[in-house]
């Protein structure tokens, strides 16, 4: 089996943890875009190592969980007991 090097890998996984990073704050979520991509490319300005792309890995790994982990409180207590009731509707 052959493995990539790491200096192909690199870019793409830079790239993952940017777009990630784009789908936070388009979500409203900036502190926590802003404080992975300043982790990222502390990683990615440093030397390209298979340490370099794990921590690249794991900083896609957070962001992802940020996206789909933490929700609102209202949106919780919805998945939770279901929408609520339109009361402007009434019954024949």
């Amino acid at each position: 089996m052959d493995v990539l090097p790491v200096s192909e890998i690199l870019p793409g996984l830079y790239r993952a943890v940017l777009d990630a990073v784009a789908d936070l704050e388009a979500r409203g979520r900036r502190r926590e875009a802003g404080e992975i991509r300043a982790e990222a490319t502390s990683v990615y300005s440093r030397a390209w190592t298979p340490d370099a792309a794990r921590r690249l890995r794991s900083l896609q790994s957070r962001a992802d969980r940020t996206l789909q982990g933490r929700r609102g409180r209202y949106h919780t207590v919805i998945d939770a007991i279901g929408p609520p009731a339109d009361l402007g509707r009434t019954t024949g």
